[in-house]
């Protein structure tokens, strides 16, 4: 039992998907994310701590950080990097909690890395496991309480992160989950398709208190219940503010829905296309995307202000060698402001991945490489090189000058907003393979593994069709000094924030 304050670090590990750190701003290329806010709005009122909160996205963690419990949220593409820095910290001596998709995707993968595992939303169970260990009782798992309701929630702590440091820190969140049932995305297979809404009124003071004029809605779908997204959109009109978020091409088909949201001053939504292949939609359970229809979601959108950043999936059963520059070329004629492209990626218990492993066609699961940039099943009508190639002439045909410059003249937002937005992807395009670097290795010399877990890496492929043996260490295999930290580790102050 504490009899003092607890010391606590809560960690955002990086992995592949945050290795882009500086763009040509020379900051994160990320919003600041809310999960370690949100938990640090959570603790307790009655537990003291001293807090730290790292992000790996724009800093890494000290190794000699001095800490009672870690606390670590993990993504299937950050799994890795979160296992060493969890036994490392063990290995110390200290307490470590893993929570977050990955880990409610497959507990028992982070079990052996972990003191303790929370599995779901974390809103009722992490401040009963804070409660347990300050009593010495920390539990080997903490479920997601039923009845979860996000009502009277604290508000994210956002100044615990330096905001200049992120693109911006103006990100809230409404609702989550998802009505949908897309077989590649992680929701339903770990959250189920049951919606989450925080009161409107909530969503709306936590705006106000954080004084945002521009902000992010990270939603996955905001209006996947329909009345409540006209309640929203109608109380964001009073406050007038420019908001961006996510959502279905459904939107397009409700004129009133639609009339509102460019209304309440939505200005752009990210909105999962997948595909011009109306056989891989079917297949992948989004059947309500109609390629056809696509160019008139980007011209309803931008009737209404509304810019759209269009994402595809490359690597679908139906998808043939010509599905990348037809798909970029059919985005440049569509004038979707900011086409997005990824690798799909068979995440940990999903149906696909399940219908993959069923296959025989799963080539690894090595999770540093299930991050939407790397091939980890043999496609269908595909080599694992076209794919893993395409994806990539992709995104650099989308992003030519001349690309850039047919799709921009058509769009709503202003002039400095769509041309930096835009340059910045074409920075993004031709740096991709700063992706195909395993940088996150705790050295050998600086790392110390808890008994049985093996640093190794399962056979798998690289681009180029590279083939990673399973007798290679990741640590040999990206030639990472024995007795030197990787560069990304060298100098550089720690993305920590110290309160009382």
């Amino acid at each position: 039992m504490l009899n003092r304050k607890l010391k606590l670090a809560l960690i955002s590990p990086k992995g592949p998907l945050y290795r882009h750190r500086g763009g040509i701003w020379k900051k994160s290329l990320r919003y600041q994310p809310l999960t370690l806010t949100t938990l640090a709005a959570l603790i307790p009122a009655e537990l003291p701590v001293d807090l730290q909160l790292f992000d790996e996205g724009i800093a890494d963690v000290p190794l000699d950080l001095d800490a009672d419990l870690v606390g670590l949220t993990v993504i299937t593409g950050t799994a890795m990097r979160a296992y060493q820095l969890a036994d490392h910290f063990r290995a110390r001596g200290i307490k470590v909690v893993l929570g977050g998709p990955h880990v409610t995707l497959i507990p028992e993968d982070a079990q052996p890395h972990a003191d303790a595992v929370v599995i779901g939303y974390a809103e009722d169970s992490w401040p009963q496991l804070l409660r347990d260990f300050a009593l010495g009782q920390l539990k080997p798992r903490y479920d997601q309480a039923p009845g979860l309701d996000l009502a009277n929630r604290p508000f994210a702590r956002r100044e615990l992160l330096p905001g200049n440091r992120y693109l911006t820190n103006n990100v809230f969140e409404a609702t989550r989950g998802c009505i949908h049932n897309c077989d590649f995305c992680v929701v339903p297979t770990a959250w189920g398709r049951k919606p989450y809404q925080k009161p409107v009124a909530d969503v709306i003071a936590d705006i106000r208190q954080h004084g945002a004029r521009k902000l992010i809605f990270v939603d996955l779908n905001i209006i996947a219940d329909r009345d409540y997204a006209l309640r929203l959109f109608a109380a964001l009109i009073k406050l007038r503010v420019q908001w961006y978020g996510l959502a279905t091409v459904l939107l397009v088909d409700d004129e009133e829905l639609l009339e509102l949201a460019g209304r309440s001053g939505c200005k752009g939504l990210l909105m999962g296309l997948e595909s011009i292949s109306p056989q891989n939609l079917r297949q992948s359970h989004k059947g309500f995307n109609s390629p056809e229809k696509f160019a008139r979601v980007v011209e309803r959108l931008h009737a209404h202000g509304i810019a759209l950043q269009g994402c595809f999936v490359f690597g679908l059963d139906h998808d043939e060698p010509d599905v990348f520059l037809k798909t970029a070329e059919f985005a440049v004629q569509a004038k979707i402001d900011l086409p997005r492209f990824a690798i799909v990626t068979p995440f940990p218990n999903t149906p696909l991945y399940n219908r993959l492993v069923a296959e025989n066609r799963l080539i690894t699961r090595n999770w540093e490489l299930y991050d939407g940039q790397h091939v980890v099943f043999r496609p269908a009508k595909l080599t694992v090189e076209e794919l893993q190639m395409g994806a990539e002439a992709a995104w650099k045909h989308a992003y030519s000058f001349r690309s850039i410059a047919r799709r921009i003249t058509h769009s709503p937002a202003p002039w400095p907003v769509k041309l930096g937005t835009n340059l910045g992807y074409r920075f993004y395009a031709h740096n991709l393979s700063r992706f195909y670097n395993c940088d996150w290795i705790i050295p050998r010399s600086s790392r110390k593994v808890t008994a049985g877990v093996s640093p190794a890496v399962e056979p798998g492929i690289l681009p180029g069709g590279k083939i990673v043996a399973s007798t290679e260490r990741v640590g040999d295999l990206h030639n990472v000094p024995g007795d030197k930290m990787p560069p990304s580790t060298a100098g550089g102050t720690p993305a920590a924030t110290r309160c009382a």
